[in-house]
């Protein structure tokens, strides 16, 4: 095998005590051809994550010194982790064991004694997933969308870097280093969230140049909230559009709302004409921008307004 084709093995870190359990689970893990890093504590866990990024965790929760739990808290705390799926390895009995396990930010929980089968199966869907979530998240960046996860109490979990930006722009000195949303957006996210609106709903921050609008897309993976970050300076925006893009005045209005995801009846309604006109002014647009849909629309005018 050669190096390349070594590092390109899925990474599992294994964390626990008890040298009998690490052994096998190593020996299981390498021998379904994943490359496996191991820890005897917590601390070793976090030394070995200041070098390495895995794919997956797998973490003893009950531990001397610093537990499972523990530690996979401090690994949640740190935004260039935050993405590692940490599964848990529990008692046949301890109950109480899983639901902390997942409070604290696991994805899954395994029985002690495992069971091979299961342990694979387990490890290669949540490695499928992370990674999944990965890429949609540098997929959105790369279309130009502004978006971001957060748990149901409005703690960040992921952030695209154009949705980076567009935070720092109405927060500066704020980064994703700070493992979470700066106070001014944060809290309305979680009143936003504390209203049940996890399926649907969107706040309105106002800030020195313009508002800007945190809209729920969707709620999935049970904890995740998808949220798109819209910048609303409408006036400054209109006339940038106008001039970069060879737009009417309604038609550069039709396009910046189009590009905060609205509907056409929610544009007609913000622009006092019809639906039918709304999407009248599409057409046009598409003409002159030389594209086809809704999305290459919005793509093209969120590039025009530098997000």
């Amino acid at each position: 095998m050669t190096t390349g084709e070594y590092e390109r093995r899925d990474t599992v870190l294994v964390v626990d005590d008890e040298p009998d359990s690490l052994r096998f689970l190593a020996d299981t893990l390498e021998g379904a051809g994943i490359r496996v890093l191991v820890a005897i504590s917590g601390d070793a866990a976090l030394d070995v994550l200041q070098h390495v990024e895995p794919d997956l965790i797998l973490m003893d929760g009950v531990m001397p010194g610093r537990s499972g739990f523990e530690t996979t808290a401090c690994i949640k705390a740190r935004p260039e982790l935050a993405h590692v799926p940490v599964v848990f390895m529990t008692g046949l009995h301890d109950d109480e064991h899983v639901v902390r396990g997942f409070e604290v930010g696991g994805v899954d929980y395994l029985r002690k004694p495992v069971n091979v089968q299961e342990l694979l199966a387990r490890v290669r869907v949540h490695v499928g997933n992370a990674r999944a979530i990965q890429a949609g998240a540098a997929g959105l960046d790369a279309t130009g969308r502004l978006m971001m996860a957060t748990d149901l109490q409005g703690g960040l979990l992921w952030c695209t870097p154009l949705a980076e930006r567009a935070i720092a722009r109405a927060c500066p000195g704020w980064s994703r280093d700070a493992g979470a949303l700066p106070d001014a957006l944060r809290e309305p996210v979680r009143k936003m969230l504390g209203r049940g609106a996890a399926q649907s709903g969107s706040v309105k921050v106002e800030q020195v140049d313009g508002t800007m609008e945190l809209v729920v897309i969707a709620q999935y993976r049970g904890q995740e909230v998808l949220i798109r970050v819209n910048e609303l300076n409408p006036k400054a925006d209109i006339a940038l559009l106008q001039q970069k893009l060879g737009l009417t005045d309604r038609e550069a209005e039709v396009l910046l709302w189009t590009s905060y995801g609205k509907s056409n009846a929610t544009i007609s309604e913000v622009l006092a004409i019809s639906p039918r006109t709304v999407q009248k002014h599409l057409e046009r647009i598409y003409e002159k921008l030389g594209i086809e849909t809704r999305a290459a629309a919005a793509a093209v005018a969120i590039k025009a307004l530098g997000n």
